[in-house]
């Protein structure tokens, strides 16, 4: 497993979220590695003028690419066949512009909620009490969700 969420806005939240998919590898038995944790990298190469894009806006475009161009980098280096995204498995994303993100080959283009997969995953992060956030992950996520009352 590659976590990589530079996208994430504080250093604490990386770290909760960090902590969540190391319980669920060591659970499912698979090694994990943490990318580098550099938001302000993702605010000068995603964020830097597009402040203001609406939740699944163009600034949401550019945030997967900068993730899924890192776990590409990542899988290349290491001699990976593959590579997928969990963020399809959210009702919140929709999969077809986080497909739209990588032009690379090795990227397998797979809709995790499809076949109950959103189900699963509540039900599975419940059974390991693993952290389920409320917001994407960046300030501007943050935001949005504070103004939608879904944070507290």
């Amino acid at each position: 497993m590659f976590y990589s969420n530079s996208n994430i806005d504080t250093a604490a939240e990386f770290e909760k979220r960090r902590a969540s998919a190391e319980r669920l590898a060591q659970n499912d038995g698979v090694g994990i590695v943490a990318d580098e944790y550099d938001h302000e990298a993702w605010k000068r190469e995603v964020a830097a003028g597009f402040e203001n894009e609406p939740e699944r806006g163009a600034r949401c475009g550019r945030c997967f690419r900068f993730s899924l161009a890192r776990t590409a980098e990542y899988a290349a280096k290491h001699g990976f066949d593959a590579f997928a995204t969990s963020l399809t498995v959210s009702p919140h994303k929709v999969s077809a512009m986080v497909f739209a993100a990588s032009d690379d080959p090795k990227f397998l283009h797979e809709d995790f909620k499809k076949r109950e997969g959103f189900r699963i995953s509540v039900r599975r992060a419940k059974e390991l009490g693993l952290y389920r956030q409320n917001y994407c992950g960046c300030e501007f996520s943050r935001a949005d969700a504070a103004r939608r009352g879904f944070l507290v």
